[in-house]
């Protein structure tokens, strides 16, 4: 019997999606990466909301004073620094933060973080 490569058939893994986004494993999340994906106002909100949940958001959740372009980059910086984790749900692209893995790689990072732009939004800021 002849194999799928051998006649011809095309394989894929049933794994790998078209809808699949790629994401930096733990050990490839760079601290300069998330201070960076961080020091913008705008992922700063996407990440305090996702924070403020136990679970996952869709995109559409969030209701962001910039265009659909620039909402969609924010997202991707956040999701190529590994701050947060996207998928696919249906139709809606899902999001969540990545707590545990920038917990284990950056001990209490991301709470000084949040808790500084929470300070920061007392103030007015």
């Amino acid at each position: 019997m002849e194999s799928p490569k051998e006649s011809g058939a095309v394989v894929t893994s049933p794994a790998v999606s078209s809808r699949d986004l790629p994401h930096p494993v733990r050990d490839e999340i760079r601290l300069e990466g998330v201070l960076h994906a961080l020091s913008d106002p705008m992922r700063l909100r996407i990440v305090r909301e996702l924070a403020a949940v136990s679970g996952e958001l869709s995109c559409s959740h969030f209701d962001l004073p910039v265009t659909k372009s620039t909402t969609t980059h924010h997202f991707r910086v956040l999701r190529e620094s590994g701050v947060i984790r996207q998928a696919y749900r249906g139709t809606a692209k899902m999001n969540g933060l990545r707590r545990g893995d920038l917990d284990e790689l950056f001990p209490g990072l991301l709470d000084a973080i949040l808790d500084a732009a929470a300070r920061q939004a007392v103030r007015g800021g």
